[in-house]
């Protein structure tokens, strides 16, 4: 170990340098003194904090989905910051200035009340202060460079302290640390981690060391507990998972909406030539314009045409002061605004075709494609999520049979559609003509009863499936 007249020997030989005493006047302390580190502290900068502001549609909490940048990012003005899911739709929030980002406030999947701070943003940037840092610091390098011509020692290793010659080297910092796997395997077989030599990073015990450690033993019963391995008993434990935006809002609706007094209705419907009809269809229109077509828009499109005979299932009630009192009006919509329940990765949503009257069928299959690659991606808007009159939840997609659909507040009936199956049927009725194969489809409906009543309901369902059983009836009332 150096004693420390070396050090005093070794700061006088530096003020004794003809160098150094020319600039000794006007030279920094830390020249005199090469073995202290440079610190500089950047200027004061001017930080702006960008606050989450209404996005709309009376939503007062987003859940933040994704971030764009992160600390220490430059952005300019407009740039995507991050995204969020709101109660209807996804959105982007974008940069009001230009700068650093300097603080993000909130995590991925944190909930954002409107008025809250989402990032601090150094509107100057940091760029000219780390230009004016490295100019100093080259400046101290250039002074250090001279001191060193001068005495012909390097200071930093005058600098170094002694004791990291003689110092032990420590079996590894991360040597207690190991996977779960492997401290599940550890107390499997009774085995405390630091009787096991390590050879992963920084020592940590892998699975590898864990088995070689066993194999040394050279009991039969460890070589046993090698082959065969014996499950460690657990106990039932329950883990919280937060609610995201898609699900509390589920749970909100579907609490509200069963307060409306619903009632169901089921049928089938007799698909065989609307199947055979899309078989044809598919095999002559062009995949690279018009997408594969499916039952759902020609289902979609019966409902638009059995609306215009019963108009009442299109309607809402009016809003009064109190749930008991009827109120003055139904309210008779002029448009079909259609939703179609889908499953998401974030859950359940209901995007809307709206004016499905003005639609034609390969325009609503092109439409509801459309809305789905949205909705997988939670992609969808606003203005897809919002104005629906009355809705389709093709559950049949999945599978199932007879559903009992809930209605959505704001509307008067759902149609839930189950998987079509192949079924034997009479032939002219049972007129003795035998039996043939069919395509049977399991249609089930919930009405407010308040609003509508069981024959209206009925009337409804069974035009809807007088217009998939024959097609050809669609193509005369169409626009």
């Amino acid at each position: 170990m150096r004693s420390h007249s070396t050090a005093r020997s070794f700061l006088l030989r530096c003020r004794q340098s003809p160098s150094v005493q020319r600039r000794r006047s006007n030279a920094p302390y830390y020249a005199l003194f090469p073995h202290r580190s440079f610190h500089a502290t950047p200027p004061y900068l001017a930080i702006k904090t960008q606050k989450l502001t209404d996005i709309g549609e009376g939503n007062k909490e987003v859940q933040i989905i994704q971030w764009y940048v992160t600390e220490g990012a430059r952005v300019e003005e407009w740039d995507n910051l991050c995204q969020v899911q709101s109660d209807k739709a996804a959105d982007d929030i974008t940069a009001r200035y230009a700068g650093v980002v300097k603080k993000l406030y909130w995590q991925s999947d944190d909930t954002v009340q409107t008025g809250q701070p989402l990032v601090d943003i150094d509107v100057f940037g940091s760029q000219d202060a780390n230009e004016d840092v490295e100019g100093e610091a080259s400046q101290l390098q250039n002074e250090k460079e001279e001191v060193r011509e001068d005495t012909g020692e390097d200071p930093q290793d005058e600098a170094l302290p002694a004791s990291t010659e003689a110092k032990e080297e420590p079996k590894g910092k991360h040597a207690t640390l190991a996977t779960p796997a492997v401290r599940g395997l550890l107390k499997e077989h009774n085995l405390q981690i630091t009787d096991v030599r390590g050879t992963g990073r920084d020592g940590r015990v892998l699975k590898e060391d864990v088995y070689t450690h066993l194999q040394a033993k050279s009991s039969p019963q460890a070589q046993r507990a090698i082959s065969r391995p014996q499950p460690a008993l657990t106990t039932q434990t329950e883990t919280p998972h937060p609610l995201n935006t898609i699900q509390r809002q589920m749970y909100q609706t579907m609490t509200t909406s069963l307060q409306i007094p619903q009632f169901l209705y089921t049928h089938s419907v007799n698909l065989t030539s609307l199947s055979l009809l899309r078989k044809q269809l598919n095999a002559t229109l062009s995949r690279d314009i018009h997408p594969h077509l499916t039952t759902l828009p020609f289902i979609v499109k019966a409902v638009s045409l059995s609306l215009n005979h019963y108009p009442i299932l299109n309607s809402r009630a009016e809003t009064t002061s109190s749930p008991s009192t009827p109120p003055k009006n139904f309210l008779y919509r002029s448009q079909h605004n259609i939703g179609i329940a889908m499953a998401t990765p974030g859950g359940l949503v209901v995007p809307v075709i709206h004016d499905v009257a003005s639609h034609s069928i390969l325009s609503l299959a092109s439409e509801i494609s459309r809305l789905s690659g949205l909705g997988a991606e939670g992609r969808l808007s606003s203005a897809d999520m919002s104005g629906g009159t009355i809705t389709v939840s093709n559950i049949g997609s999945i599978g199932g049979n007879v559903v009992a659909p809930v209605i959505l507040e704001g509307q008067v009936a759902i149609m839930g559609v189950g998987k079509a199956r192949p079924e034997p049927i009479w032939k002219d009725g049972g007129g003795g003509g035998g039996v043939e194969r069919a395509e049977i489809l399991p249609v089930s409906w919930s009405a407010d009863h308040r609003v509508v009543d069981g024959v209206t309901m009925a009337q409804m369902a069974e035009k809807v499936g007088w217009y998939l059983e024959d097609v050809g009836r669609m193509g005369v009332e169409m626009r």
